[in-house]
């Protein structure tokens, strides 16, 4: 009886818990759902903010609970950047918007790139006589970037900007493994000198191939930061901002103002007064009409007389490349993303299509699988590669076989190289832990890679190497044979322009791994 007592009220417990914890998944999605579906009524008079409140990512969000906090419970919501990009030319044909307000204060993020193509939105926006004004506290370097944009910038008087430079630094794990007992196989073609992902593992420091790379690749994307806000500041040349960006000479907010960063030193209230300069009128509250980034999404609408036209396809690459099938945000599983590439080819619908690509690579059998799908699809319809942060490795196998390949000049894209790497723990477990291995095989091989929590547990022999050298050196050889023939690139000047090797968007231009500067609506122009 008393255990029956026991078993009820443990059963009525979970029952209970069960619902609880339904309840509070319904609600959390419920809170999502309404979060990321508000709709406000634009008012006469408005302004735009745009506040990073938002994350502004690549493609859509397909995880329900994305930007969602456990800890706080809280939502951070997303925007696409496709949708950004709408809002803004929406924005400056719309005779209620007076202008846009960059208060960059939220905690939503973007990458370098997405700065790259909403501020070339701006400089579209502004075309229309609308004004642009930016206020921040504190603006880090990517922020006034995009603020440099503004025809007005002004600091809080105890602000500050962060303005000093780009640099990228690497840890090494070579030392740490010495000292515990891992030993790191590494599979890379000869040719592959800058691969660099792998250094890490058996390297202490940069290879010198890694650090030409690296230096090159940051010195390109620093120049299109420092010449564009050489340009928009009026300074006399990019030289002049690089030698008072090494004299650390603009962060402080008098400096700022004496070296022209900023139009003004000013507390936020004050903006007030520089939008009745601005002769933008108030409501019958005597407050402006703001409206979010967010909220002015939600209420555009899409033009309905034009669904039934002839469609331009946006599909999305976003994430690391990965074998089979599925749907996750920062993942591009090969099986999918080459079935709905076949789903569009066969769409007489469709007549052009845009691929967003946002990747570092993975996968190489799962990138071949989309190449494939990739030629069909360009075999019967214009496809357009709309290149994002990066579309590196298999980012770029997956590209090749396009039309056109745009990309923006801080894309960082090439990396046509292939390598391999597994750690060896069996030594660590064995002195660190205690813990050996025994067994019987058939062959000599038959133990090949096996593994034990989270690395094989014996080095690999001569034949067990050889294979993975011909396996990778076959993928080389593959991956440069189509970009020769996607890119109409002699291979000799392929092979000189891969090994590995990766390229900022001004610099795959130069080499010819893209055809032109564009974002996502330039490519879907030219689709």
């Amino acid at each position: 009886m008393k255990f029956m007592k026991i078993f009820l009220a443990a059963l009525l417990a979970v029952v209970v818990g069960g619902i609880l914890s339904s309840l509070l998944w319904v609600m959390i999605i419920m809170g999502i759902i309404g979060t990321s579906s508000t709709a406000t009524t634009v008012l006469p008079e408005s302004i735009l903010k745009i506040d990073l409140a938002e994350n502004i990512t690549d493609s859509p969000s397909v995880n329900p609970f994305s930007g969602f906090n456990f800890t706080s419970m809280e939502v951070t919501s997303s925007l696409p950047l496709f949708k950004v990009l709408q809002a803004i030319d929406a924005a400056a044909q719309d005779d209620r918007i007076k202008g846009i307000y960059l208060r960059m204060n939220g905690v939503g993020t973007m990458d370098s790139a997405l700065l790259e193509e909403i501020r070339s939105a701006l400089e579209g926006f502004k075309q229309s006589g609308k004004f642009i004004y930016a206020y921040n506290e504190n603006y880090s370097q990517g922020a006034y970037y995009l603020a440099s944009v503004a025809d007005k910038i002004y600091l809080q008087k105890e602000g500050s900007i962060d303005w000093q430079g780009m640099s990228y630094t690497v840890p090494f794990f070579k030392g740490l493994f010495d000292k515990v007992g891992i030993q790191y196989e590494i599979i890379r073609p000869t040719s592959c000198k800058y691969k660099s992902a792998v250094e890490p593992y058996f390297l202490k420091k940069m290879s010198p191939e890694n650090r030409l790379q690296s230096d090159e690749m940051m010195r390109s994307i620093w120049g299109v930061i420092a010449e564009t806000v050489a340009q928009a500041r009026g300074f006399e040349s990019e030289e002049e901002l690089n030698r008072l960006t090494d004299e650390l000479a603009l962060s402080l907010p008098e400096d700022a103002l004496k070296h022209g960063m900023v139009d003004g030193l000013i507390y936020e209230d004050e903006m007030l007064a520089i939008f009745d300069e601005a002769q933008v009128a108030r409501n019958d509250e005597g407050n402006f009409n703001f409206i979010t980034l967010g909220e002015y999404t939600a209420q555009l609408m899409p033009d309905l007389e034009n669904l039934t036209a002839p469609a331009v396809a946006i599909v999305y690459a976003n994430g690391s490349i990965v074998d089979g099938e599925g749907t996750e945000d920062d993942m591009i599983y090969g099986n999918t993303l080459a079935e709905q590439l076949a789903q569009v080819r066969k769409n007489d619908d469709i007549k052009a299509v845009v691929l967003r690509v946002n990747s570092p690579g993975g996968s190489a059998l799962a990138s071949d699988v989309v190449w494939r799908e990739m030629t069909l699809l360009q075999q019967q319809k214009p496809v357009v590669v709309s290149m994002g942060s990066y579309a590196a490795s298999g980012g770029y196998y997956i590209s090749a076989p396009a039309d056109v390949i745009l990309a923006d000049r801080m894309t960082l894209t090439g990396s046509i190289g292939v390598f391999g790497a597994f750690p060896i723990t069996g030594k660590l477990l064995e002195d660190k832990l205690g813990i050996t291995f025994d067994g019987v095989k058939t062959n000599s091989s038959a133990d090949f890679g096996q593994g034990f929590l989270f690395g094989a547990i014996r080095p690999i022999n001569s034949n067990e190497r050889n294979l993975l050298m011909r396996s990778v050196d076959k993928v080389y050889d593959s991956f440069t044979t189509k970009v020769s023939e996607g890119r109409n690139l002699a291979m000799e000047h392929v092979l000189d322009i891969a090994g590995g090797r990766v390229w900022s968007g001004v610099d795959a231009l130069k080499v010819g791994l893209i055809d032109n500067y564009g974002g996502l609506k330039a490519a879907i122009a030219v689709a």
